[in-house]
């Protein structure tokens, strides 16, 4: 139901494989939306490819090529792209080709990433840029930006969500965000705290962290890293969300977000062949 790439070297013997799980929102298998294109997940797997690493990286349910996957909103859970993603590892798992199957999962993707990786057959997972909170807790802190009068009248929606149940007169202003066929959805979502999923992993685990992130901060890294104690967690001095060098400065950082000829932070590829091949 989900459409993918294998990159995948020519070998006589048994390889590793990588399953790259994409971020949030229309974030298709590459790394890019239809506002930005920085081929940030397609680098990723290049760069695996030319260390001998096979990788498999899809478009959710609902983007790109997976369009027809898509589920009305109404009916989309959380749980769906935790499906979708253990489908792939049981598609991978069976594949005599491959020797360990590692997750890579970014962004959001970390936290779908954390809960397929407590599969068996998952030998090793990596987390990148993945949020330390839950997504109820996240949106408080996006919407204290926001006019006291916009964050008063969301407050309450979001503890009602976390609480499971849905709103039904949501404020014009807060409409796009809260519309009644996305309730169901946050409904689930806010459910999963990274940390808890986190500590239920008795595997190697890798949390990378960039410096320059300006969705994701080391402190979050630090939450995920305080809820495993065998992870071990890799920060990116001037790596930004998408993986990329980047200034704090946000007008600049968000420039790399469409500049899909700027390679990825060499660092991050080091840190991830090291940890795949010990």
């Amino acid at each position: 139901n989900s459409e993918g790439t294998l990159l995948a070297p020519v070998s006589i013997t048994k390889i590793p494989v990588v399953l790259i799980i994409a971020g949030s929102g229309p974030t298709d298998r590459n790394g890019n939306n239809p506002m930005m294109t920085n081929n940030s997940l397609k680098m990723l797997a290049e760069g695996l490819l030319a260390k001998g690493i096979a990788s498999v990286r899809y478009d959710k349910r609902g983007i790109g090529k997976s369009k027809l996957a898509g589920v009305q909103e109404s009916n989309l859970r959380f749980e769906n792209y935790i499906e979708d993603a253990e489908a792939w590892v049981e598609l991978l798992k069976k594949d005599p080709g491959f020797s360990d199957l590692i997750i890579i999962g970014h962004s959001e993707g970390a936290l779908i990433g954390t809960i397929t990786a407590q599969k068996e057959s998952v030998k090793k997972f990596i987390s990148i840029a993945g949020a330390g909170v839950t997504a109820g807790e996240i949106l408080r802190e996006q919407l204290k930006a926001q006019p006291p009068a916009v964050l008063n009248q969301a407050l309450p929606i979001i503890e009602k969500l976390e609480n499971g149940q849905t709103v039904d007169n949501v404020p014009k202003i807060l409409y796009s965000l809260f519309r009644p066929s996305v309730q169901p959805y946050m409904i689930s979502w806010f459910k999963y705290n990274p940390q808890n999923e986190m500590s239920k992993l008795s595997k190697p685990v890798l949390i990378i962290q960039g410096t320059t992130d300006i969705q994701v901060s080391v402190a979050d890294a630090d939450k995920l890293a305080n809820a495993n104690k065998n992870a071990k967690k890799v920060v990116i001095e001037g790596m930004n969300h998408v993986l990329k060098h980047a200034a704090m400065d946000r007008q600049k950082n968000i420039q790399t977000y469409s500049n899909p000829d700027l390679p990825l932070k060499e660092d991050l590829l080091d840190a991830i062949i090291t940890f795949i091949k010990e």
